[in-house]
């Protein structure tokens, strides 16, 4: 079974074009930080001591955000990048966006964390990546 950590602080920095979401509870709870960089957004999914750095295309990311749906009995429906490292991402019935940064090994196994954005949060990051519209 998914263990889901909830993210609902969010800072932006305006001044470097960045996005930090985190937990409130405690300094070692897991930490997603994005970053536009050009073409790219470069993600930072990191819990502890351990991180997962991802950096798929703006376009890509924008256009599978905008277009997620919830979908019963999955927590996530679509993914950007490569086999290899991705984003996969689903909403739930609430309004969650569902979030899991993944390095695959090879057919043996992967690493992933498993967080969840609360639906304020969600509203800010697709405010800050400026996707109009969000699905529910």
């Amino acid at each position: 079974m998914r263990n889901f950590q909830p993210l609902d602080r969010v800072e932006i920095d305006t001044e470097i074009d960045a996005i930090t979401l985190e937990n409130n509870t405690s300094e070692n709870d897991p930490v997603l930080a994005l970053r536009r960089e050009g073409i790219y957004v470069t993600i930072s999914a990191s819990y502890g001591p351990l991180e997962i750095a991802l950096r798929p295309r703006y376009e890509d990311l924008a256009r599978t955000l905008s277009r997620l749906q919830s979908v019963d009995g999955l927590s996530t429906t679509r993914q950007v990048g490569t086999a290899q490292a991705y984003l996969a991402m689903g909403i739930s019935p609430e309004g969650a966006l569902m979030l899991r940064p993944t390095i695959v090994a090879d057919a043996t196994g992967h690493f992933s964390l498993n967080l969840v954005l609360t639906p304020d949060a969600r509203q800010k990051l697709y405010s800050w990546l400026k996707i109009a519209n969000p699905s529910p």
